[in-house]
């Protein structure tokens, strides 16, 4: 039997090391890297190619969505699966856009964890009841998706830097954060407080707590 290869993603330790025990009780399970930020989770994916990327939405640096849109684009042999505390309409909207095939509850991470990975691991879609219940009730129309407005807007490359700049991040650590010049980077924050019409750091922070880029 093969070995499936699992990488997690979340910003707190114990939530980390309480799935990396559930996931090593399977016997041929194997947990090949554990990620802080979404931009670490990126980069270990495409070192490693999971067979299945567990990720959390809220984490630093790049959000779990932005790092999800990324990873299926690098690696499109590799499911994710969302775990997370998020439970709306909109939120799972964005995670299917994203390209996750999985989407499950931290509270109910004990029951069904396992069957998700399972169900993943053979490239088939798992979501909770919750979650089906919104897509069959969403059928024919377009979910609300408050954070829509942000993806017609912006680009990939600004969304990551909304996201580094609403957690505080000067122009010039988003610019080494980025491999990019500190020059570009101000032309990008530039660019985005003119898509958005925003005037301030401080807007563009509100913004991005209203929107789930970052949480307050």
């Amino acid at each position: 039997m093969s070995t499936l290869r699992i990488l997690i993603a979340d910003d707190h330790d114990v939530v980390r090391k309480g799935l990396r025990m559930l996931i090593e009780e399977h016997p041929s399970w194997q947990v090949c890297a554990e990620a802080r930020s979404g931009r670490e989770a990126v980069e270990r994916a495409i070192q490693l190619i999971p067979d299945v990327a567990i990720i959390d939405v809220s984490m630093p640096d790049l959000n779990g969505l932005e790092a999800t849109r990324q990873i299926r684009k690098a690696c499109p042999s590799t499911e994710v699966l969302v775990v997370t505390h998020h439970d709306s309409d909109a939120v799972a909207a964005e995670v299917l856009d994203a390209g996750a095939r999985g989407y499950v509850l931290k509270s109910d991470s004990d029951k069904d964890l396992v069957h998700a990975v399972e169900v993943l691991s053979q490239h088939k879609p798992f979501f909770t009841s919750r979650v089906t219940e919104i897509l069959l009730d969403n059928r024919g129309t377009k979910v609300v998706d408050p954070g829509e407005s942000v993806r017609e807007r912006l680009t990939m490359r600004e969304r990551e830097i909304l996201q580094l700049l609403a957690e505080g991040k000067t122009a010039k650590e988003v610019a080494s954060i980025l491999g990019i010049a500190t020059k570009t980077s101000d032309t990008h924050r530039t660019n985005i407080m003119r898509k958005l019409n925003v005037h301030s750091v401080a807007e563009l922070v509100r913004y991005a707590i209203r929107n789930k880029i970052v949480e307050p």
